[in-house]
């Protein structure tokens, strides 16, 4: 058993405390891949420091079971993650291919924080009586914005995206 904010307790397995461990997991991941960026990332990191603020508050909402249906973000968050993957955006080449994680170390770290931010995403579905709409829609962009951060590190720091080959 674990207790919830406020006091309530429910067993380890309950899915708020699935949910802010997931969370937990992505902003750990998040972390870890801003910390390998190079000086020529600063922006970047300070970007993906910013959106670890964001995901505190989205978890202390999920811990409070008052505060079930509210999100942290709003409608004016998602809409600077959209103008922060159209900047990035504007400096990569257009896909043309699928492409492969990996490439530097901080892009295979930030392609990490995609797929768990993806996992996250699909359990905050799952339990959409806990989870603000807000919220939802502003990990759908977060996702796609840790996919044009890796490919932002790999610009930046002169490593190609790995682009996927079909087999013949």
């Amino acid at each position: 058993m674990t207790s919830l904010s406020g006091g309530l307790e429910v067993p380890k397995n309950d899915i708020r405390v699935e949910l802010y461990g997931m969370l937990d997991e992505l902003n750990a991941c998040i972390g870890s891949a801003a910390s390998t960026l190079e000086k020529n990332c600063i922006e970047l990191k300070k970007d993906l420091q910013d959106i670890q603020s964001l995901l505190f508050e989205i978890g202390s909402l999920i811990a409070d079971p008052k505060k079930s249906g509210l999100s942290a973000t709003n409608k004016e968050d998602t809409s600077r993650i959209e103008k922060i993957i159209d900047r990035y955006s504007e400096e990569l080449p257009a896909i043309k291919n699928f492409i492969l994680p990996g490439g530097s170390q901080s892009a295979s770290l930030l392609h990490v924080a995609r797929t768990v931010c993806r996992r996250f995403e699909r359990n905050m579905v799952s339990a959409k009586e806990i989870i603000g709409d807000d919220d939802l829609i502003f990990i759908n962009r977060l996702s796609d914005f840790l996919f044009c951060a890796a490919r932002t590190a790999n610009k930046r720091n002169s490593v190609d995206d790995i682009l996927w080959k079909k087999r013949e």
